[in-house]
């Protein structure tokens, strides 16, 4: 699909979703480019466009109402999912994308400068050697199974005051404990038109001493 696609299928959604000119332009763009990388560089599964804007924009868009603060990272983003998303939208946040493999972070950087996300940075490591200049005030996850694991790993880059946001399917994933002194604020179900897979968001906090 081209551009001019794109912008029209998201406009159709604008509305239902708080997506202002900028936003749905950035977005246009971000889905325009997936379509060319993927092709070659395999950066996404879902291999139907059309479901692109369902499986991939919405729902990282139904992380926006729980980020906090301003800044933002995005653990093992791929394909820019959900941090690119929301920094189209989020432009007065920082944000950024950290993903261990090579050819995602090539895409992220391409299409960051040519949507014009000038808070966006994309960063080649592993969360494990990730040394940023400060902490986090959310961090994103979607590619973790269990949210145990997710926090132990991500929990140095958390500032204070900070939280976790975990992308879950079933309700039950969240039933396992978390290590201390994190818990779940609460874990939130959330629905996509036309979707009917489970969805959940967990909130997940640290108990400050």
């Amino acid at each position: 699909m081209a551009s001019n696609d794109w912008r029209a299928a998201l406009s159709a959604v604008a509305d239902e979703w708080a997506l202002d000119a900028t936003a749905i332009e950035a977005l246009a763009v971000y889905l325009e480019h997936l379509g060319r990388w993927n092709r070659v560089h395999n950066l996404t599964a879902v291999r139907d466009p059309a479901q692109w804007i369902p499986r991939h924009i919405l729902d990282s868009l139904t992380l926006r109402p729980y980020l906090h603060g301003d800044r933002i990272l995005d653990v093992g983003t791929g394909a820019g999912l959900p941090g690119f998303v929301l920094a189209a939208c989020e432009r007065e946040r920082d944000f950024c994308l950290l993903d261990s493999a090579a050819k995602r972070i090539r895409f992220l950087r391409n299409v960051v400068g040519l949507a014009g996300l000038t808070r966006v940075e994309a960063v080649h490591t592993r969360i494990e050697d990730f040394r940023p200049s400060a902490p986090y005030t959310t961090v994103l996850a979607r590619a973790f199974k269990a949210p145990a694991d997710m926090v132990a790993r991500v929990a140095p880059q958390v500032a204070p005051g900070g939280r976790v946001l975990a992308m879950l399917g079933q309700r039950s994933v969240a039933d396992a404990p978390l290590p201390a002194p994190w818990s779940y604020r609460s874990v939130d179900p959330v629905t996509i038109p036309g979707e009917t897979a489970e969805r959940h968001i967990a909130i997940i906090e640290r108990a400050e001493t």
